[in-house]
């Protein structure tokens, strides 16, 4: 089986920053707010939090990952990046008021994404907000690759990605009250055709006892 942080790391090392454009948007997060980002990749959506004048801490378990995020917060002098585990998050309970998490637990196992939404919950503090962003069933790549569980599909570079039905995201974080899930569909021109992008964007919150 194909190591996934080997896999990551490779993607990085060999293509260097893999997402381009402005920094992410992000709903409504007030000025001085501590958040977490799980999978910071290349530190796109570092611009973003510092705008807001957040407290930052950004995790990848991938090296380089990490290594460019520094950079880009070196841009800012804010914030601070670590390699890291999120199945196995190095934090105290309740220590976040936001964690943001895009594009990062579909690239998982089923018991990988439960293990992951479980430190979450645990790190979040009461009140606190998850962002998640996945890929949809809808989207357009899944079936590319060897399907290695349901919706779960291996391609050739040893990255595998899962894609959700918004039931199934529900579901995965029970501790957790939604406030908002929602689909974002979009075209992508490949050789001359129109291809269906599809993923959910989902807020919950951490109930207050």
């Amino acid at each position: 089986m194909t190591d996934p942080r080997a896999a990551w790391e490779q993607d990085y090392q060999s293509r260097g920053q893999l997402w381009g454009g402005n920094p992410a948007s992000l709903p409504e997060i007030p000025s001085g707010s501590r958040v977490l980002e799980i999978g910071c990749g290349s530190g796109k959506t570092v611009g973003a939090l510092v705008l807001r004048s957040c407290d930052i801490t950004a995790i990848d378990f991938s090296e380089k990952a990490v290594e460019m995020t520094r950079r880009a917060m070196m841009r800012y002098t804010a914030g601070d990046a670590v390699v890291a585990d999120a199945r196995h998050l190095p934090f105290n309970d309740n220590t976040f008021g936001f964690v943001i998490a895009r594009h990062v637990i579909g690239h998982m196992r089923n018991e990988e994404r439960r293990a992951v939404a479980r430190e979450i919950t645990h790190v979040l503090q009461p009140g606190g907000h998850l962002l998640l962003e996945v890929f949809s069933v809808d989207d357009m790549r899944k079936g590319t690759g060897r399907e290695v569980e349901d919706a779960t599909f291996l391609r050739g570079g040893g990255i595998i990605t899962h894609y959700f039905t918004i039931p199934e995201l529900e579901a995965l974080f029970p501790a957790l009250k939604k406030e908002s899930v929602t689909s974002r569909h979009w075209t992508m021109r490949v050789r001359g055709k129109d291809l269906l992008r599809a993923e959910i964007f989902a807020v919950f919150r951490k109930r207050i006892k």
